[in-house]
């Protein structure tokens, strides 16, 4: 069994979907999972977890503020502890995923891209490998619904959908199957 802390950030249910998912798919395989919704003041140890999943919808680009500010605060944390070495030595013992959820209108999977690499970084910075990084598209939401219908990626309404779900129970048991002997206590 390994300890999981799934922490996402989600401002319109797109990513809270996603990390439902996560959830659900790796309590259902025997392993303890933390959901956590990101906030500025959340208190959360990256480092007391085996496997952890970042997650964000896409904001001009980058996760939402509240991830950011939380993540810019462990780095901070993590630094004067003296976990964040020079040369990121990596921790055999822990792995990484992150994920976005994004419309795409303009240029599809490339405005998600920028979340995806961000958040990869304070575990980068902790010398946790990241394993993965998943882009999953996600319908507009209020003021910006049209143009679920409109973008470069074709209708996306009702997305993240049962398909896309189904996709992201399926990588999960791969990363659990996969990494789950190497990093079990």
């Amino acid at each position: 069994m390994m300890r999981v802390l799934n922490l996402y950030f989600s401002s319109t249910g797109n990513t809270k979907k996603v990390a439902d998912q996560i959830a659900a798919t790796a309590t259902s395989l025997g392993h303890q999972v933390d959901t956590i919704r990101a906030t500025a003041h959340a208190e959360v140890d990256l480092l007391a977890y085996d496997l952890i999943f970042l997650g964000s919808g896409v904001y001009e680009w980058l996760p939402g503020k509240p991830l950011r500010t939380l993540c810019s605060r462990l780095r901070q944390k993590y630094v004067a502890q003296g976990e964040i070495k020079p040369g990121a030595p990596c921790r055999q013992d822990k792995i990484g995923v992150v994920y976005a959820t994004y419309g795409g209108g303009h240029t599809g999977v490339n405005e998600a891209i920028p979340t995806g690499k961000y958040l990869g970084q304070i575990l980068d910075h902790l010398g946790i490998p990241v394993m993965a990084e998943w882009y999953l598209v996600g319908e507009y939401h209020g003021k910006w619904r049209g143009f679920s219908a409109m973008g470069r990626l074709g209708d996306i309404s009702g997305r993240p959908n049962d398909e896309d779900l189904r996709q992201v129970a399926e990588m999960v048991k791969g990363i659990l199957q996969v990494q789950g002997p190497v990093v079990s206590r």
